[in-house]
């Protein structure tokens, strides 16, 4: 394999990593589970896994490997969810974070690095939206309406 499609690889993979690695600070720095290190090495997998399989397999090769990181991490998804002694389950915000950082790692893979760049940007969006007043208003108002109380304020 030639030395630039070799550098191509690990570019694609080294770009999922710090992508990915983004979206673990968030998760690390509201204290869950799976943080920075986690998330980069999952983008970085599926990523360097995907890349190698695109140049190597062609599209409909691509496409099993593809199946394969999906079906790979749901494993990983499901070791993070955990139910709590009162019934909750906790967790399930961090697996789905792992499973769109893997996704963040096949879009990077196959060498859409703008949509990967924006989609990791998305995704913190996403995790960030609780600490937005507005949002933790509807949170505690559809919360207390499905408990059955007066909603606060």
């Amino acid at each position: 394999m030639d030395e630039a499609v070799q550098l191509t690889l690990l570019g694609r993979a080294a770009l999922a990593a710090l992508l990915g690695f983004v979206i673990g600070l968030e998760r690390e720095y509201r204290g869950k589970s799976a943080g920075d290190r986690t998330f980069a090495l999952l983008a970085f997998g599926s990523a360097a896994i995907v890349a190698v399989g695109a140049e190597l397999l062609g599209t409909s090769g691509t496409s099993r490997v593809i199946q394969g990181v999906v079906t790979g991490v749901g494993f990983i998804g499901g070791g993070l969810i955990f139910r709590g002694a009162g019934g909750g389950v906790r967790g399930l915000t961090t697996a789905a974070g792992a499973w769109a950082a893997t996704g963040i790692g096949v879009i990077t893979g196959v060498g859409a690095y703008l949509a990967a760049a924006l989609a990791a940007a998305l995704v913190v969006v996403i995790l960030e939206l609780d600490t937005l007043q507005l949002f933790r208003r509807i949170r505690e108002q559809t919360a207390a309406a499905s408990a059955g109380d007066e909603p606060p304020g």
